[in-house]
Order: structure tokens, then sequence, then C-alpha cells
């Protein structure tokens, strides 16, 4: 379920998590700790400057059940979007 880039920026996320600044698996294990302070159905955003994140988080999302929203570039770093689905 990828959203598009405009509906990425309307989205209001839940919980935002500041993971820039950190490489593998930094971004990831932010997410991990975080998503239990995020309701389900609710959305977590992740904001990272790790380029293989953008692959990651998609597949950590996948395993743990979640919805990978999508994900765009803002000014140098990456903001990226899961609904948490459990």
């Amino acid at each position: 379920m990828t959203m598009t880039m405009e509906e990425l920026k309307d989205l209001t996320a839940d919980k935002v998590v500041d993971a820039r600044g950190t490489s593998c698996p930094g971004p990831i294990l932010a997410a991990k700790k975080n998503i239990g302070a995020v309701t389900v159905g609710g959305v977590m955003e992740v904001l990272a400057t790790d380029s293989g994140t953008k692959k990651d988080l998609p597949a950590w999302s996948k395993k743990m059940g979640h919805d990978y929203l999508g994900d765009f570039e803002d000014s140098g770093y990456l903001r990226l979007f899961i609904k948490k689905a459990k």
C-alpha cells in the first residue's frame, strides 16, 4: 500500500522518530524501539540520512506485519512512513 509523495506530505504521523545521523542498523532499531508508542492503525514517521534505510525499513515492516506507506526525500534526508497493523 504505497502512497504518493503528495499523500505522504499531507500525512500527520502519530509518532516521529528522528534517526538522522545514524547508520544501519540505527534507524531500524529506533523504529523497533518506538513502534510500541503508536496505536494500531496509527502512523510512525522515521527520519533518516542513511540511504540503506530505504530498503531496510520496508523489509522490517513486512517482517513485523506492519504496512510500509512509502518514503520521500526532504532537504537532504529521508522521510519514511509505517502504519502499525497489529
